[in-house]
């Protein structure tokens, strides 16, 4: 089974080398260091034909980090050791590098590899900016662990605080040969995808799947499969994807959850059926959404319509 975007099996975290001060001062300066530069959740990124994601070394790195920029050690990949690199705030230089975009404008055009470096360094930078005070105290926070930890400052407190990923099931609902699909009321004119909800305190993924498509749809699931999951991080979870076979196509949409839903049939969702005016397409490349669907397909759904 193949990777499901911006997964990081190529990446060799390295966590033996987050509580080795002298290691990390050292691979800050390595000639094989490169710096993921993240500025308010968006990547650095040369948008000339095929995106490339732009790293920083050499003096503008140093000289970024001699002003304060935060440091994250991330690992390393091959011989190459990745740092991210938050400029938010900073008057950071582009004219000729790139510019900085959401991953999800080009995601689906990365390499695998490279997107994955690109979201790891986003949901790191992410935590850091939400958490410079203690939960429990309120006093600040300082890094630790090379980035992978903050610890409160506070001498009666030192809570210490770990990057955080919230749990989400994704799952596609399908009875015979129909699959269940909705809209929510953010998603882009056209677009429909399966359905999905964060996991609650105490549940498993398989109760939050069967809780969830009954809150939007009231409709009961059985036989619910796990399928993969993908790291999300816009802004900070992991969506775990199931399939999940309906007891009944009866549905009554929650319209606080849901703008609607509908099922289709797999000859309906043939890339030949699909409308060409924009009143329905598919969920985006990189999403696991797609993946389920396209899975329980068969084949490739086709890509968004141009409108």
């Amino acid at each position: 089974m193949h990777r499901n975007p911006y997964s990081s099996a190529e990446i060799d975290r390295a966590s033996h080398h987050r509580e080795d001060d002298d290691r990390i001062e050292d691979l800050l300066v390595g000639s094989r260091t490169k710096f993921v530069p993240v500025d308010n959740e968006r990547n650095l990124v040369n948008k000339h034909g095929q995106p490339q994601p732009v790293f920083l070394q050499g003096m503008m790195a140093r000289a970024l980090i001699r002003g304060g920029a935060t440091t994250i050690f991330l690992g390393h990949v091959e011989e190459e050791t990745y740092f991210a690199l938050d400029v938010t705030g900073f008057e950071m230089p582009t004219e000729g590098l790139g510019e900085f975009v959401d991953l999800r404008q080009i995601g689906p055009l990365l390499f695998a590899r490279e997107g994955s470096i690109l979201a790891y360094a986003r949901g790191m930078t992410y935590w850091h900016r939400r958490h410079k005070f203690c939960g429990v105290c309120g006093a600040p926070t300082r890094i630790a662990k090379a980035g992978h930890e903050r610890v409160c400052t506070n001498e009666d407190c030192k809570a210490q605080h770990f990057p955080r990923t919230d749990p989400a099931v994704i799952m596609l609902v399908h009875h015979g040969d129909k699959c269940l699909l909705g809209r929510g009321r953010h998603f882009p004119r056209g677009m429909h995808s399966t359905l999905a909800g964060f996991v609650e305190p105490g549940e498993s993924f398989e109760d939050a799947v069967a809780r969830e498509v009954y809150e939007e749809v009231k409709v009961r699931v059985k036989n619910v499969r796990y399928h993969s999951s993908q790291p999300w991080p816009f802004p900070a979870s992991v969506m775990i994807g199931f399939h999940a076979e309906a007891e009944s196509m009866e549905i009554d949409v929650n319209q606080s959850e849901l703008e609607s839903a509908r099922w289709m049939s797999r000859e309906e969702l043939l890339p030949e059926n699909l409308p060409k005016d924009g009143s329905f397409f598919m969920p985006r490349k990189d999403s696991i959404a797609r993946r389920l669907i396209e899975d329980w397909l068969g084949h490739e759904a086709g890509p968004p319509p141009s409108v």
